[in-house]
């Protein structure tokens, strides 16, 4: 079992500012690859938590069939864009283990705060080993780190070019983006 992150699928969102960004020309090849990715990535037994902003629109038996085949133990933090009829429909699949506002999670010697949002929960006067580390999407950035700050971190697709990360690959990232940090206020 693996444990993966991602944000902002916004499937069937058929605007350019979204789809145009992350490198398509329409929705629909948009949609076709991060589905791909998904189904080619996830596999039944891993854990994948997902920041929000699933699915646009109104056809609620697409989102249904479409989220419900999606493997992977889900877990939807809830976005700006998650409607009440598609929280609904969310924990109603049985591949949904739970809808949240936010949560905390913790994977070796780190802990995460989960949220659709980025929320300040240490600063750069914290110990590494001792932070609360953000895990969010929302903001439409290439830029895995949120202003720069280590303890902000982005799985929307745009960030990760639609693929969901691997736990120890965030991990990394933010091991590496911590120590450059360290390095450059030892100056």
């Amino acid at each position: 079992m693996a444990v993966y992150f991602i944000s902002d699928l916004h499937l069937w969102h058929d605007r350019g500012f979204i789809y145009r960004p992350r490198g398509f020309e329409n929705i629909d090849d948009m949609n076709r690859v991060i589905l791909e990715n998904w189904h080619n990535t996830i596999q039944p037994d891993d854990e994948v938590y997902l920041l929000g902003d699933v699915a646009l629109g109104t056809d609620y038996d697409l989102i249904r069939e479409t989220v419900g085949k999606l493997p992977g133990k889900i877990h939807i933090i809830i976005g700006n864009h998650d409607t009440d009829k598609k929280i609904e429909i969310y924990e109603s699949l049985p591949n949904v283990v739970e809808v949240v506002y936010a949560t905390i999670v913790k994977i070796g010697k780190y802990s995460f705060y989960l949220s659709h949002y980025q929320t300040k929960t240490a600063s750069l006067e914290t110990r590494p080993e001792h932070a609360l580390y953000n895990i969010h999407g929302h903001i439409h950035t290439k830029d895995k780190f949120f202003q720069d700050n280590p303890y902000f971190y982005n799985v929307s697709c745009d960030s990760q070019n639609c693929m969901p990360v691997k736990a120890e690959d965030m991990i990394a990232d933010i091991e590496n983006e911590v120590k450059k940090c360290i390095e450059l206020l030892d100056v």
